[in-house]
């Protein structure tokens, strides 16, 4: 049936991930390695055990012709997709975020960076491949568990519950990376100046529990009334113009190196042309939101400008100090 209604569980889980932040980086990060560990070998036992039922005719065709007036196949289906699931890199954001807590970023951060990035490319092209030998794509339509449900179907019913338990525990950890990155970042603008000072302050622990409940609480809220498609397609708007900012903010950051800013240690190869290749792709990837994707961010972004002509300009640390 239709009808309002508030997602407790999902509240509940952002809020035990809020607590256990707030204990300490240390802590968290013990449980996040075992997470993902367990989450890699169990994606690993899919993409085994599920090769043994792999039918190759289910690749005929490999790439569906485009159907016109929809997003379904060709090249538009791939953009289309692409833009939908781009939320699943948001956690190269993640990483980059905690940089302050991290021993000699300026080496240990792009290998992170690409390392993660190869790995999980990898698994995200071996997954989909496994899957769609394994079952004609057309039956995982509207498949809340593909993986689980192609392996229940082959006959793997301990994998299948086994994959089942570890999504569920390994929602905790992207829960975590997100919350962490974004507490951060919060830490990071206010204590910069462009948001309220107590935001920028940190405890006993060197955990920034001001920015980390106040992120907390608001993931909540999101969290519990809005829908999962539609934050989903949000984040990954969000995440494709944070990626075309980084991009071309190189353009401005590249000059300044060795004048009034460091020598970076490890720097964006075939400048200049890759940031624009990188900024364009991302917007191209963008452009295949649906509409309402695409609205919701530029009234986004508009706030985030808003935030910083009023407060944040008037506020900068950095500001006061080149005037």
């Amino acid at each position: 049936h239709t009808g309002s209604y508030i997602d407790i569980l999902a509240a509940f889980a952002i809020l035990i991930v809020g607590v256990l932040i707030s204990r300490g980086v240390h802590q968290v990060s013990r449980i996040e390695n075992i997470i993902v560990s367990v989450k890699l070998l169990v994606i690993l036992m899919f993409i085994v055990v599920g090769a043994t039922a792999i039918h190759p005719q289910n690749y005929v065709p490999f790439l569906p012709a485009h159907q016109p007036g929809t997003t379904f196949g060709g090249w538009q289906g791939i953009l289309a997709g692409t833009a939908q699931i781009f939320i699943a890199y948001v956690g190269f954001d993640a990483i980059a975020a905690n940089t302050a807590e991290t021993i000699n970023p300026q080496k240990t951060m792009p290998r992170g960076l690409i390392g993660t990035l190869l790995l999980g490319t990898g698994f995200f092209i071996a997954v989909s491949l496994v899957l769609v030998g394994m079952f004609k794509y057309s039956r995982y339509a509207n498949n809340a568990e593909p993986a689980a449900w192609a392996l229940r179907q082959s006959g793997h019913y301990i994998t299948a519950n086994l994959l089942s338990v570890v999504a569920i525990v390994g929602i905790f950890s992207a829960l975590i990376a997100i919350l962490l990155a974004s507490s951060r970042l919060i830490y990071a603008f206010g204590r910069d100046g462009l948001l309220p000072k107590s935001l920028g302050q940190i405890d006993d622990k060197h955990v920034p529990n001001h920015a980390l409940w106040m992120i907390t609480f608001l993931a909540m809220i999101l969290g519990s009334v809005f829908p999962f498609t539609f934050l989903a397609t949000l984040v990954s708007a969000g995440t494709l113009v944070a990626f075309i900012f980084v991009s071309l903010g190189i353009y401005a950051l590249r000059p300044r190196e060795g004048v009034d800013l460091p020598e970076a240690q490890f720097k964006m190869p075939l400048y200049p042309v890759l940031p624009a290749i990188s900024a364009i792709f991302s917007a191209v990837i963008f452009w295949g939101l649906n509409t309402d994707a695409k609205i919701l961010m530029v009234g986004w972004f508009v706030i985030g400008l808003l935030i910083y002509f009023i407060y944040g300009i008037r506020h900068s640390i950095i500001n006061k100090e080149t005037h």
